[in-house]
């Protein structure tokens, strides 16, 4: 079964569990998976798909946005140059280039430099708050679905490594929403209107992440 989005064809995966429900997703094979009951027919399926035709086409356009991405050095919202040095100690970025001792590490050399930035930026954000709040320890990690994560358990922020490829504002409003979390931990009128306290273009930058 192949769905045709303006000339291409991408191939639907049909994925029959005992669940109750039906999920549509793109991942980043650009596939469109399927996930349903066992006893659902492959005609319901159809009619799914031409329900929600405007959706999955949005959703394989941000699949798209995002292999366009990862198959560029981004950094920062900018696509840079890598530049292999043996004497380089650390990661560094300078005039659009980023310099690394071994280009075949370069994952990780993203990952050391990401850890850096995203605590520079914590702390940045961090003194902007008036309220009390713990000031937290840094993980970051990839995820799928979420840009970050809050746990007061441990007092812990962590972070999606994928911020590190976008433009400053969106790690800021990131780590605002995160902070936000250790005094509303829910999403109450209360909550945002504490994140558009200190990220007041909040609204904004939340839709540009959802396109």
């Amino acid at each position: 079964m192949y769905l045709d989005v303006n000339g291409n064809r991408y191939e639907i995966v049909i994925v029959r569990k005992d669940n109750r429900n039906t999920y549509i997703r793109v991942k980043e094979d650009l596939k469109v998976y399927v996930t349903t009951n066992k006893r659902v027919s492959n005609k319901y399926i159809e009619k799914l798909i031409d329900d929600n035709y405007s959706n999955i086409v949005s959703m394989i356009n941000r699949a798209l946005r995002k292999k366009e991405r990862n198959d560029k050095c981004m950094i920062l919202g900018n696509e840079v140059d890598v530049v292999s040095f043996s004497l380089q100690s650390k990661p560094e970025l300078y005039n659009n280039k980023f310099y690394v001792k071994d280009i075949n590490k370069l994952d990780k050399y993203i990952k050391d430099y990401a850890f850096v930035i995203f605590e520079e930026r914590l702390k940045i954000m961090y003194d902007k708050f008036v309220e009390k709040i713990p000031y937290p320890k840094l993980k970051i990690r990839k995820m799928t679905t979420r840009w970050g994560v809050n746990n007061r358990r441990d007092n812990s922020i962590t972070l999606n490594i994928e911020l590190i490829r976008m433009d400053i504002k969106y790690l800021d409003y990131v780590i605002v929403h995160e902070l936000s979390h250790f005094i509303h931990f829910d999403h109450s009128k209360a909550f945002w209107e504490l994140v558009s306290k200190y990220c007041p273009n909040c609204k904004q930058i939340r839709k540009e992440m959802r396109e």
